[in-house]
């Protein structure tokens, strides 16, 4: 592995496991198998419980750090569950112009990166899971997007992420008295308070 390979990946796992955590109560609640995550820099901890995910960054740090192809692999198995090898892609380019097949991914992950959703939803299987948490407002658009239905939240508790598919209708609710629309969330860029604020949403693709 590449100095710069590990570096960059222990910068990126500043809180050991953490992001392994996340992805775990993902793959054990919905169980995709090919997932799509823009924006991910060097966040390769999808792999370590995916078997098929496409990363995408236009940031040329994380170009450097893909191109260290068994640097990158090494991470993956010191860290994965998965029974072979994970299959993994990276596409350098800028996520609001990607050129991929339809309905291809069984989930879209939204952290800290904008309004994924915006311009990656046409790749999400009908059915298909959007992972997204409040940063940056993208939680806010697929609440108003009418081909998503929230589905579930993920909680951070006793140390652990836990999917909750419970009293659903409780979350989404705006702090203030607010109206949330589209134009409101591109001008603003950020999320909206809600008055439960759980660590990030899933959303499915309904239509």
């Amino acid at each position: 592995m590449k100095p710069k390979t590990k570096q960059l990946w222990d910068k990126q796992d500043r809180h050991p496991g953490d992001r392994w955590r996340l992805f775990r109560s993902i793959a054990d609640a919905y169980h995709p198998k090919k997932v799509l995550y823009p924006g991910s820099y060097v966040d390769v901890a999808p792999s370590f419980v995916f078997p098929d995910v496409t990363y995408v960054d236009v940031d040329r740090r994380a170009a450097a750090f893909f191109e260290d192809m068994e640097g990158v692999q090494e991470i993956i198995k010191d860290h994965d569950t998965l029974p072979g090898n994970p299959s993994f892609h990276f596409i350098h380019a800028d996520y609001t112009d990607l050129k991929l097949p339809s309905e291809r991914f069984d989930l879209l992950i939204s952290l800290y990166a904008g309004l994924i959703s915006e311009y990656c939803t046409g790749f999400l299987k009908i059915g298909g899971r959007l992972l997204v948490n409040p940063s940056h407002g993208d939680a806010a658009l697929a609440s108003i997007d009418p081909r998503y239905e929230l589905t579930g939240v993920v909680a951070f508790r006793s140390g652990d992420y836990q999917v909750s598919e419970e009293n659903l209708s409780s979350y989404l609710i705006p702090k203030k008295s607010i109206e949330v629309t589209r134009d409101t969330l591109f001008k603003i860029c950020r999320g909206i308070a809600y008055t439960r604020s759980p660590f990030a949403y899933v959303f499915t693709r309904t239509t």
